[in-house]
């Protein structure tokens, strides 16, 4: 099996494994910069926490990346950049975000990578690319994990450039 998701289009992709997802990750994450906020969204299981191991391989971290679920952020050490991954599923106030270390990581040295920041994105900003996750539980063999259609939504021209530079390292 091949370790590149299939593009469906330009921002639209299937992974058929959590190798695939990782990669497309990491490929992302090759193209992050200081600044760079990504959203992700999806259900629980979608492959949220694949994707952003993909990205923090894809930035040189090595540690191992873990949902921050109950410390809400975690930071990790890359190459160049550090890598600031939140858990947001337990806030349900924007006030929370401030104490959550929300708005001092998106003015810092690392992209942002938030995990159930939909519910939040009037306080996240214009600029950012959104990521949807969906399981394709219906297209699944029994006893098979399910693959997912991973879809890219930019917000704003720095999003969009992420999102195009993607693409093109994908036939």
């Amino acid at each position: 099996m091949t370790h590149l998701p299939t593009k469906l289009d330009e921002k639209t992709y299937e992974s058929a494994s959590f190798e695939q997802t990782r990669e497309l990750g990491a490929r992302l994450g090759c193209l992050l910069q200081a600044g760079d906020v990504v959203v992700l969204t999806g259900d629980l299981g979608a492959g949220k926490t694949q994707l952003t191991k993909g990205i923090a391989q894809g930035m040189g971290v090595t540690d191992d990346v873990t949902s921050p679920t109950f410390t809400i952020q975690m930071r990790y050490r890359g190459i160049n950049l550090p890598l600031y991954h939140f858990d947001l599923y337990r806030l349900s106030d924007p006030e929370e975000l401030g104490d959550a270390g929300v708005w001092d990581a998106l003015e810092s040295d690392g992209p942002c990578v938030i995990e159930w920041g939909e519910q939040f994105s009037d306080e996240l900003g214009d600029e950012r690319l959104d990521v949807f996750l969906t399981r394709l539980d219906k297209q699944a063999v029994d006893g098979q994990e399910p693959a997912r259609l991973i879809s890219f939504k930019p917000k704003g021209t720095r999003a969009q450039s992420i999102v195009a530079q993607l693409a093109s390292t994908i036939k």
